[in-house]
């Protein structure tokens, strides 16, 4: 069995370090302890901190020649990953534990989320109760707020940390069981709302016995972490129903995916299935939040914490031509459906958002924009896109544009 690595800054965190490796060790784990402490000379651990800064590109001394502590943490991060990279490539971790501060955690996150997903990587951080973004990016990382400062044994960070460990022992000792044919089918990345909830349900149930569909909630993280599968090779797909992501980009929506949304199907050449959904919104935080400028729109209360803006004809016109420039990029099929009856639940006749004159300009834009080829085709569908005749649409250009990837 591969080891677990318990990694961490051994001169300052030794004595909650090796707690977490005891305490796996004694549940049966293998374990490595790796030392990334930057001026550390630490020696009861299994890789030592100047082992670790050796993997830098420049040598160690870029590690230890930094009269800057930002400096010598950020280059040990890059050696740590470096170290990653290596022990992935010969099968010898099986999962990482860590624990530390800011520092810490700034230091080790960037190699934890080299594992991939499904590889268990947990972080004991006292930044675990703010915005983590930053160190969890797109990866299945998990985070564990100690509660008290990493500074010592006591009751409370004695319990926490026990939790850590045996956690990290459950999810080595205990993997999943298969998924019952899961990894046979192809694997197509699909993106959702709640607005394209019908839509979504009704497409992955008619394409359920062919495909492995993995449906991502289009909210910001969940569009970068489809395209960050989709680069990585892990899907075969794509099922994109909702691309409100683009839309939220251009104006500045808190469900911003990045400007690198639609490109990984580019990129890749994967085959492409989508359409417009939501991008008759853009979504904000509770009204107080919302920029001045934006004041005056028309607002839909999604709940008490998330406020929708109706986008206009110049915000659609806009998403348009992003949308259909980047699938022209695409060299793999593409097949682009516009439901000419509403882009979301929302936006359906006698609705909030019902504004068929701003969906007209988005269609018009993609129209204009949109370069058709034998493998490019628009599909303009005179439904809804919750209504069934929008879903079956879906599963018939889906199902002849997958195909080649069923074969």
């Amino acid at each position: 069995m591969s080891p677990v690595w318990v990694v961490g800054t051994w001169d300052t965190k030794a004595e909650e370090l090796a707690y977490l490796a005891g305490l796996l060790r004694a549940r049966g784990v293998a374990v490595t302890t790796v030392d990334v402490g930057t001026r550390s000379r630490f020696a009861e651990v299994d890789l030592r901190a100047e082992a670790v800064a050796g993997h830098h590109p420049h040598g160690p001394a870029a590690v230890s020649g930094a009269t800057d502590r930002g400096v010598a943490v950020s280059a040990m991060s890059e050696a740590l990953c470096h170290l990653v990279r290596a022990a992935l490539a010969k099968g010898d971790i099986a999962g990482m534990i860590a624990a530390g501060g800011s520092g810490g955690t700034a230091l080790v996150a960037p190699a934890m989320r080299l594992l991939p997903i499904g590889v268990p990587k947990l972080l004991v951080s006292t930044m675990a109760a703010g915005d983590v973004s930053a160190f969890v990016g797109v990866s299945d990382m998990t985070l564990m707020f100690p509660v008290t400062d990493i500074a010592g044994l006591n009751r409370l960070s004695r319990r926490v940390l026990g939790n850590a460990a045996h956690a990290m022992a459950g999810m080595v000792l205990a993997p999943p069981p298969a998924g019952g044919g899961d990894d046979a089918r192809p694997a197509l990345g699909c993106t959702m709302f709640g607005v394209t909830t019908a839509c979504v349900q009704g497409v992955r149930a008619g394409l359920s016995a062919g495909f492995d569909v993995q449906v991502f909630h289009a909210n910001g993280s969940g569009g970068r972490a489809m395209e960050a599968l989709a680069a990585s090779g892990m899907l075969d797909g794509i099922l994109d129903i909702t691309t409100t992501e683009v839309g939220q980009h251009l104006v500045g929506g808190i469900c911003d995916a990045g400007p690198g949304r639609l490109m990984a199907a580019a990129e890749q050449g994967l085959p492409w299935v989508g359409s417009v959904g939501a991008l008759d919104m853009v979504n904000w935080f509770a009204p107080p939040t919302i920029p001045e400028r934006f004041r005056g729109r028309l607002f839909h209360a999604h709940n008490a914490n998330i406020t929708l803006m109706r986008t206009t004809a110049a915000e659609l016109r806009a998403a348009g031509r992003e949308i259909a420039q980047r699938l022209n990029r695409s060299a793999g099929p593409v097949r682009l459906l516009l439901p000419l009856h509403g882009l979301s639940a929302l936006d359906a006749p006698g609705q909030p958002f019902h504004d068929p004159s701003a969906d007209a300009a988005l269609f018009e834009s993609i129209e204009a924009h949109f370069l058709p080829s034998d493998t490019h085709r628009l599909v303009p569908v005179a439904a809804h896109i919750n209504d069934p005749e929008f879903i079956d649409a879906v599963l018939t250009q889906a199902r002849e544009v997958f195909a080649t990837v069923q074969a």
